[in-house]
This record gives C-alpha cells, sequence and structure tokens, in this order.
C-alpha cells in the first residue's frame, strides 16, 4: 500500500479557478489547466514506480476529490479551448482527461484488490470460527467420553454402584489422610445367603434383577456421606465414615439387614435372601484397605456360619466375634 502525495495539489489549483471570477481570467485557463496536469503528472509519477500497488484506503477519498476537480478544471478548460480554438489548450485538456481515467482504473483496481482481501479474510476468520467451534466440540466430546470412561471403569455395570476397585481407591484415599483430618472407619461385607439358589431355580436374568433390588435397597439405607459398592457376584460393600461407637454401626447394620433381607417381587415371583455381615473398624482391625476388607470378610463368613445378622472382628487373639440381633424374620411382609 502506498501514499499519494501529490493529490492535494490539483485539488488546490481547482480551488483557486473556483475563487476567481470566470469571466476576468479565461486567458489563465490554459495556465491552470497546465498547473493541474502537472499536479497529476506529479501524483502519477510518484505512482509510476509500484504502478500495480494499491492506493491506501486512508488516501481513497483524497484521489476521487482530486480527480474531480481535475475533471472540472478540464471541462473549464475544454469550454475555453473550444471558444478561442487553441490547439495547445485541446493537448492540455486530453492530457488531462488520459491521466484523470488512468487514476480511476488504477483506482478501481486497488478497491477490487481491497474487496478481494476483505473477502479472502472474511472465508479465513469463517474457517477459523468454524474449526475453532469443532475444537471446543471435540474437546467437549473427549472430556464426555473420559467420564463416560472413566464412569464405567468403576462402577459396577449391573447395578450402576461403585466397584471394586472404586471401593478400594476411597478406602485407600481416607485411610491415607494425616492422622488430625483422618475420620473413624468402618467397613461392613455383606453376602446374600440363598442368591445361588435363585439363580439355579429362576436363571440369571432374575438373579440380576433381585441384585439390583438389593443395590437400590442398601443406597437408600446409608448416609448420604456413605459409600456402597458391588464387590463381585452377590457380595457388597459399605464404606462409613465418623461412627467409632459399635452400638451406632450394631444399629445401621440392622437397618442394612432387614433391608436387604425384606420379601421382594421380580415379575410375578415373591423372593427374599438373608444378608450375613461382617464388620472391620480402623484403626483397630487394620490400617490398609486390603487389611480391613479381609477382616471383615472373615467377619461376614463368622456370621455366616454362625447364623447371625452380623459380626465384629475379632481384633485381638481369643476375642470372639460380637452376638447380634435375632435372624431374619420369614414372616415378613414388607415387598419391594
Amino acid at each position: 500500500m502506498i501514499r499519494v502525495n501529490a493529490l492535494l495539489l490539483p485539488y488546490r489549483v481547482a480551488q483557486t479557478c473556483t475563487d476567481l471570477d470566470a469571466a476576468t481570467h479565461d486567458a489563465d485557463l490554459s495556465r491552470i489547466a497546465s498547473a493541474g496536469a502537472t499536479g497529476t503528472n506529479a501524483m502519477l509519477r510518484d505512482l509510476a514506480p509500484q504502478r500495480e500497488a494499491d492506493v491506501a484506503i486512508s488516501d481513497c477519498d483524497d484521489l476521487f476529490n482530486a480527480v474531480a476537480e481535475r475533471l472540472r478544471m478540464t471541462v473549464l478548460a475544454l469550454t475555453s479551448a473550444a471558444q478561442r480554438a487553441d490547439s495547445g489548450d485541446v493537448r492540455h485538456v486530453q492530457c488531462a482527461v488520459g491521466e484523470c481515467i488512468e487514476a480511476f482504473d488504477h483506482l478501481h483496481r486497488s478497491m477490487a484488490n481491497e474487496l478481494d482481501r476483505r473477502q479472502h479474510l472474511e472465508m479465513e476468520l469463517f474457517d477459523a470460527n468454524t474449526a475453532l467451534a469443532q475444537a471446543r466440540a471435540e474437546l467437549v466430546g473427549t472430556q464426555d467420553g473420559e467420564r463416560r470412561a472413566r464412569h464405567l471403569a468403576l462402577h459396577d455395570g449391573l447395578t450402576s454402584l461403585p466397584n471394586r476397585g472404586y471401593f478400594v481407591e476411597r478406602l485407600d484415599q481416607a485411610l491415607s489422610l494425616p492422622a488430625p483430618q483422618r475420620r473413624p472407619l468402618s467397613v461392613m461385607f455383606l453376602d446374600l445367603d440363598g442368591f445361588k439358589a435363585v439363580n439355579d431355580t429362576h436363571g440369571h436374568a432374575v438373579g440380576d434383577e433381585l441384585l439390583r433390588i438389593v443395590a437400590a435397597r442398601l443406597s437408600r439405607v446409608v448416609r448420604a456421606e456413605d459409600m456402597v459398592s458391588r464387590l463381585g457376584g452377590d457380595e457388597f460393600g459399605c464404606l462409613l465414615s465418623g461412627l467409632d461407637d459399635r452400638e451406632q454401626l450394631v444399629q445401621l447394620a440392622g437397618k442394612i439387614f432387614d433391608a436387604v433381607s425384606a420379601p421382594c417381587k421380580v415379575g410375578v415371583l415373591r423372593l427374599a435372601v438373608r444378608a450375613s455381615i461382617g464388620i472391620a473398624m480402623s484403626p483397630g482391625d487394620g490400617d490398609t484397605s486390603d487389611a480391613l476388607l479381609r477382616n471383615a470378610d472373615a467377619a461376614m463368613y463368622h456370621a455366616k456360619r454362625c447364623g447371625l445378622r452380623h459380626a465384629f472382628f475379632a481384633a485381638r487373639p481369643g476375642e470372639c466375634p460380637a452376638q447380634c440381633f435375632l435372624g431374619i424374620d420369614a414372616d415378613s411382609d414388607r415387598l419391594d
């Protein structure tokens, strides 16, 4: 882009012509035309080294005004030359008109090039916005995909409960907190007595639906800050925080036992399974996730063998698991 430096000279000459009285200065028109031509020639010489270069947008108005004034002066000179039949003035007029036409052509090319550039920039901007929108959509899709993948990796596909890996991860996080921030932790390990018979008698579809019902019941019974997980098969785990009183754990275990063991309907079938619950407490019964799960599992098997609703792990040699409430009420009429 170039600046047009000589545009105002013909404009000023034309302004001088306008200010003069045309009736008394006809003899000077030839001089004015010549001076205007000189100004236009200066303009064109300024353009000549870069004849294909474009005129700066800020110069367009000046160029239009200069050429318009140059044409007006040319018309006046042509009128005077015709009246005097002065061939020299006619040649000046012809030269000036040619210069004006050339200036208009150059300006036309400049504006056409500028329009092409703007259209090109608009297309580039449109493409960039499209690419940005696509990148954002892909990023959102990737994040959604990552969240779905993580959810699938950490949750059981049948019951939608956290799986064993997620349960252990949360338990490890709770156990890794510094002592001042660590809350008392308890792990309940549940097994469904009689579930195998349901599967063998009624098929796996009925067994799967029964597991979903048990999972939903467990989720409703525990507190919001607690975690229920399907550890595998017909085994479930509960991670309980902030409970260090065995009486509180006994009450919660009783609610869980009643909720799980209550009869339920699966299609036209009326089914019931009995829960055996083992409880291990931290830090007394272990300070790692493996130890707590292993000890809660051992307590659960003790409860199953002894026909108990639940049992606590015997943390010290010779300590007997705590005796709890009576077994299931087989005559319960509660249905899900």
